[in-house]
């Protein structure tokens, strides 16, 4: 018996020249790689941005509470609020997609491509503005409100198409299914289709709340107090922006890995309670109350 040809489907396995010129290319990038390295090194050291005392302040009390404190609360506060409103928002206008009525249906996907097609800045400063020549908030508030706005807009819109996406990548069996045991539309979408569907796109949904996290630093344009801008003031104040951005980027990965391990643990619970006889609901057809479903 022969033995097996190493050729793939994709390609053929490399010769020994093939072979011996990507070893000479993968040295060549490492090499390239250790030298661009060097350079940002000596570059950086010959500033003096490597060196303890850049990092003092930042073992004061005084820096964390008057510059990357505030920061880390404005950022929170804003994401909070903004990924809220967006879940509602988004799992609105993404069912009203999905719906039988023609004109909700439209009105829906106008709303959706309008506000993905904007900027968020452009809504931050508009709501901004906006806010402003209405009084609508207090003026310590406006900035916030117009972070808030325009992160819920954009990011309402893009869960939108998450959610519609997730409820039509379902088997069609289900929704007929649903019709089988007398739910309606309303029915159907609520107890069948939407908890199917959350689990199924949970992951991207996590995804874009990550991204609503991060994208509350393009508030500094408007005068909001964040998290990128708390270092980028440190780093004038104290000449040494490269430890306090570093420190800023490591604040803002931790918050965005706890945001995805809670997501996690929250995707594993609801695979969890589908696959648990005990823990399933049961679902009663409409006109039938007290029939119960096996």
């Amino acid at each position: 018996m022969k033995p097996a040809s190493r050729a793939t489907v994709l390609f053929d396995a490399p010769g020994p020249r093939a072979r011996a010129r990507h070893r000479a290319m993968s040295a060549a990038t490492v090499l390239a790689a250790a030298l661009l390295g060097w350079v940002v090194y000596d570059r950086l050291s010959a500033k003096g941005q490597l060196t303890a005392e850049k990092w003092a302040p930042f073992l004061t009390a005084d820096l964390w509470r008057t510059y990357v404190l505030p920061g880390v609360a404005g950022t929170l506060t804003a994401a909070a609020w903004a990924i809220g409103l967006a879940l509602v928002l988004g799992v609105g206008l993404g069912v009203g997609r999905l719906s039988g009525v023609r004109a909700v249906r439209w009105s829906c996907a106008v709303v959706v491509e309008f506000f993905r097609a904007i900027p968020v800045l452009i809504m931050m400063i508009f709501a901004y503005f906006i806010y402003g020549v209405l009084d609508a908030f207090p003026p310590q508030q406006i900035a916030l409100a117009g972070v808030v706005t325009g992160l819920t807009l954009y990011n309402g819109a893009v869960i939108a198409e998450i959610v519609r996406a997730g409820v039509h990548a379902l088997p069609g069996g289900q929704s007929e299914a649903a019709a089988a045991l007398g739910l309606n539309w309303a029915g159907s979408m609520r107890l069948v289709l939407l908890p199917q569907a959350v689990t199924a796109m949970l992951p991207v949904l996590v995804s874009q709340l990550v991204v609503a996290l991060k994208d509350t630093a393009i508030g500094y344009q408007i005068t909001f107090v964040e998290m990128v801008r708390q270092g980028t003031v440190v780093g004038s104040q104290y000449s040494n922006y490269l430890p306090a951005l570093l420190v800023i980027a490591a604040l803002m990965i931790t918050g965005n890995l706890a945001l995805s391990a809670g997501a996690i643990g929250l995707e594993r619970r609801l695979r969890r309670s589908r696959h648990n006889p005990l823990e399933a609901a049961t679902i009663e057809p409409e006109g039938t109350p007290g029939a119960e479903v096996v």
